[in-house]
């Protein structure tokens, strides 16, 4: 066990690949995106204090639950680097996440009923299919190409 004024024990990037389960190449891709932080040693080699873990241990969980990586980004810089993320850090950002996630939740549902009433169907109605045209408003213009149409000019 290091004594207080010893520096903490620090991870080269093989050691946190291998402990968070994650190709080294992943471990840099998060260092460039400012996940992660590094310092360098003398033989200017990246160090990673073991807090690192955790923050790839959180990224890991929020990308496996669907969590776009620019809202990872944008979550963890309310967690400092060389700062564990407590249990207190977890909420908060899983309460971010949550709405997102019910969102994602009530879109795919809303797909899934979607699916089930066009089962057999076949159509696939360029008018009427919610799922091959949902919200069409340039159909209301009229068939054809009506982007394209000249504008009558103006008087």
């Amino acid at each position: 066990m290091p004594l207080r004024d010893e520096p903490r024990p620090q991870l080269s990037v093989g050691e946190v690949a291998r402990r968070s389960g994650v190709a080294v190449s992943t471990i840099h891709f998060y260092e460039a995106r400012g996940l992660i932080a590094a310092e360098r040693n003398a033989g200017n080699q990246r160090r990673y204090a073991r807090e690192v873990l955790r923050r790839v241990a959180i990224i890991k969980v929020a990308q496996r639950a669907g969590i776009p990586l620019a809202a990872i980004e944008e979550a963890l810089r309310g967690v400092p680097h060389g700062h564990a993320a407590t249990a207190k850090d977890w909420q908060r950002l899983s309460r971010q996440w949550k709405d997102m996630l019910e969102e994602r939740i009530a879109n795919l549902t809303r797909l899934r009923d979607q699916l089930e009433s066009c089962i057999g169907c076949g159509c696939l109605s360029l008018q009427e299919c919610p799922l091959r045209n949902p919200g069409d408003r340039l159909g209301q213009a009229g068939s054809g190409a009506v982007l394209l149409r000249p504008r009558a000019p103006r008087r």
